[in-house]
């Protein structure tokens, strides 16, 4: 680290002079902890993960998680090459069916279009291919919706695929006849997915444990209920890196949510299983919207300061890293769940939580928060009353 990188790490790295750049009507600067998650063995590369996030017990878990997988051999990760899709709307078609006719006949001359203002093409990327679907009947009418398959590269492309939709806009109301509406990327980017797998020996965990963890596993499967909270913890892990190096958290969070949608039922994004010797092995598919340049990437010291932590050189192995975090953290939690209780650590980090929220400082918040471990009794009303004993 140089000296001005540690010192983005200790204050926050943003100034309010930038973040009134960054966002309208700025009043101040808002911090979230900046932990790091060790042990992260993935294709055979070791990795230290950036995680922000200001809920106890993730780090820890992901920690620990990928600590098991790693005395399995560790992670193994890939993910499709980096492309997006961008969405034109058309409507008011007097003929759909010989407008799409058209569509797919003007290919070449759209694609060549859509990059002669895309900044991707100096780096090697830009529109590859394109799509048409025609739906028939809708509320407003026929419509057709054109994808536009963009080759991002490195960034996480959202201007430049806009950028491209509406330079494509005014041809195809020429060439069709109809109306433009929307002209915007899709955030289910199901051309973009990243996958990870892992093994965990049963001789770690328990063949209990993995036992349970199947099961539990499977009641995600089947109930939206249970795989909306499953897949709230792999998120944990994966927006909490997104979230560090400056990506678009909600982007992520829209795509992983649709596509765990994409068979008519919400369900896991995860899959556990008992291997034929009894060990437990995990699986993960998703798509992930991030990048490593451009946007806010750049634009944020400490975004920069956990990329240069992470390490990764490309976008498609960012994402196999993220895939890699949301398995282990679906793994950590999912342990926890099969055995001792979800409570039983997070609870013990949460009491530092209630002495700070209680009114403790320096080492008031650790006496504090053992003694609300200790009684089984993590409450603030309790933490208020040992800080006046101490006090």
């Amino acid at each position: 680290m140089t000296e001005s990188e540690v010192q983005a790490l200790s204050r926050g790295g943003l100034s309010i002079e930038l973040a009134n750049r960054l966002i309208e009507n700025v009043v101040g600067v808002h911090g979230l902890p900046l932990g790091i998650a060790p042990n992260f063995q993935i294709n055979g590369r070791d990795y230290l993960i950036p995680m922000a996030i200001e809920e106890p017990s993730v780090v820890a878990a992901a920690s620990h998680a990928a600590k098991l997988v790693r005395d399995a051999g560790g992670f193994t990760a890939s993910a499709d090459p980096p492309m997006m899709i961008g969405q034109v709307q058309l409507v008011d078609l007097k003929d759909v069916d010989a407008a799409y006719q058209k569509i797919i006949a003007a290919r070449g001359d759209i694609l060549k279009l859509a990059d002669s203002k895309s900044s991707l093409v100096e780096f090697g990327g830009g529109a590859r291919d394109l799509e048409a679907r025609v739906i028939r009947d809708t509320r407003v009418g026929p419509m057709i919706i054109v994808h536009l398959l963009v080759d991002v590269r490195d960034a996480m492309g959202a201007n430049s695929v806009n950028t491209s939709c509406e330079t494509i806009a005014p041809f195809l109301e020429q060439l069709t006849g109809g109306r433009v509406v929307l002209r915007i990327l899709s955030n289910l980017a199901d051309k973009r997915l990243a996958r990870a797998a892992c093994r965990v020996r049963k001789e770690d965990i328990g063949a209990d444990v993995v036992r349970h963890i199947v099961e539990a596993q499977v009641m995600a499967e089947v109930d939206p209920y249970r795989a909306a909270t499953h897949n709230k913890g792999i998120l944990n892990g994966i927006d909490s890196v997104v979230i560090a190096t400056g990506n678009d958290w909600r982007a992520v969070e829209a795509g992983a949510h649709a596509y765990a949608a994409r068979d008519g039922q919400y369900r896991a994004l995860t899959k556990w299983d008992c291997a034929a010797n009894g060990d437990l092995v995990g699986s993960i598919e998703l798509p992930v919207v991030s990048g490593i340049l451009g946007g806010t990437v750049s634009a944020l010291p400490l975004a920069q300061v956990s990329l240069k932590i992470l390490g990764v050189k490309t976008a498609p192995e960012f994402a196999g890293v993220l895939a890699s975090v949301g398995l282990a953290q679906n793994l950590g939690a999912l342990r926890a769940l099969a055995g001792e209780g979800i409570q039983h650590g997070h609870m013990a980090l949460h009491a530092r939580q209630v002495a700070i929220s209680a009114g403790a400082t320096g080492d008031q918040i650790d006496r504090i928060a053992d003694k609300l471990v200790e009684e089984k009794n993590v409450r603030l009303t309790r933490a208020q009353a040992l800080l006046r004993e101490i006090q």
